[in-house]
């Protein structure tokens, strides 16, 4: 397999991830009126069940990854997402839709830990940088279009459709694997799945300085991301009424996201990670705060256009630090990848998840609860990269662990 194949293929596996959350904002109204919801807030559990799921059973299949291949566990979680998918066409109550949706995220977490484990397997530092920038640039790519989607499939009938459409492109993409993606655990990294050796290896992973501390940082970060995606039907719509253009407002900063992954994939080999993502960690809390002023003593709501351009600014660095985040943590685990994917990926998946539900919970019909928690969460973030990096930011080359 080619490396633009290989990077395609890596991208569209973590984009079915994407696309389980995204696609279905235009819905959540739907949802909640087909379902008998009565809260507004109460929707967004559709994304916080299967943000649980995800998180939680991430911390499984990167051991058995390591002990019985990648291919195996990513085929098994590919098939759990479809069927849930198919069954939440089917459901009576908005109770079973989130047990389904949970069970959703438990398959979608096998393709977000095994495609990290098989590119840290092909490759290591800055060229994993690099791999890794270029399929999360493609894998933005996916928030560009999916609300679009979603709000396009149900021209076609209701919500149910989004579901089927989800199952449809996982199912495409299981075949490609299947077809295309050959084993790359190599046999002498195989771990046998004992609960001393799993234990073990979240030793490793959790003595780790490095690992950990990155890995903490990204939670936070991606935090705030999460409490976006939960109140951003809200907001787009209750507080700036833009109606069915909600989705092209949120493609808009997908967009600025990818362009930043892009530019990082060209500039990490030059300028290394560290470098580039704690420089635009700075920019990020600073942007977050200079929006924070302006939420708090400027005009009420923030005029749109100003609202649009901070947000985009912010998630650029952002676009340069989730990428760069994961690779740091990732470095110095080679040797225990699955292992290692499953423990960082549950850590910023639930930790992250978590603190954008709570985000999300705190809308009061203003943009205050999320312009304070990115604000908030970029100060933790830095609090723990300058932990990782015993307190000196900008270091060109690896530090000892």
């Amino acid at each position: 397999m080619g490396k633009v194949e290989f990077i395609a293929m890596m991208a569209m596996l973590m984009a079915i991830n994407a696309l389980a959350i995204d696609i279905m904002l235009p819905g959540l109204q739907q949802i909640g009126a087909s379902l008998g919801v009565t809260s507004e807030n109460h929707r967004q559990y559709v994304i916080s069940a299967y943000l649980m799921g995800f998180a939680i059973s991430q911390l499984f299949y990167g051991p058995l990854s390591d002990r019985f291949g990648r291919r195996v566990p990513m085929f098994t979680g590919l098939v759990i997402y479809i069927i849930s998918a198919i069954a939440c066409v089917f459901v009576p109550s908005f109770t079973s839709l989130l047990l389904f949706r949970l069970l959703q995220g438990i398959g979608s977490a096998a393709t977000r830990v095994i495609t990290i484990s098989v590119v840290r397997d092909v490759y290591g530092g800055r060229m994993m940088a690099e791999v890794m920038s270029l399929i999360m640039m493609v894998f933005m790519v996916v928030p560009v279009i999916a609300p679009g989607t979603g709000q396009a499939v149900m021209l076609f009938g209701n919500w149910h459709l989004i579901f089927i459409f989800m199952a449809a492109i996982a199912s495409a993409v299981l075949v490609w694997v299947y077809i295309r993606l050959p084993e790359t655990l190599d046999p002498a990294d195989v771990r046998p799945f004992t609960l001393k050796s799993v234990a073990r290896g979240f030793q490793i992973v959790l003595t780790n300085r490095v690992a950990l501390c990155y890995t903490l940082a990204s939670s936070f970060i991606f935090g705030a991301l999460f409490g976006f995606i939960n109140s951003a039907q809200q907001i787009y719509v209750g507080i700036y009424d833009l109606g069915v253009w909600f989705p092209v407002a949120f493609s808009a900063v997908a967009i600025m996201m990818a362009f930043s992954s892009f530019v990082n994939s060209r500039f990490v080999g030059r300028f290394g990670m560290r470098r580039l993502s704690h420089g635009a960690l700075l920019a990020f809390m600073g942007i977050n705060g200079l929006w924070l002023l302006l939420t708090l003593f400027g005009p009420q709501p923030t005029p749109f256009a100003l609202y649009m351009l901070l947000f985009a600014l912010a998630m650029f660095q952002f676009g340069w630090i989730g990428s760069n985040f994961n690779s740091l943590a990732m470095e110095p685990l080679g040797h225990v990848a699955g292992t290692a994917s499953s423990v960082l990926g549950f850590m910023s998946t639930a930790g992250g998840g978590a603190i954008g539900a709570l985000i999300g919970q705190a809308y009061d019909g203003t943009t205050l609860p999320l312009v304070a928690g990115f604000f908030v969460l970029s100060l933790i973030g830095l609090i723990f990269v300058l932990i990782a990096e015993r307190g000196k930011l900008f270091q060109p080359h690896n530090k000892p662990v």
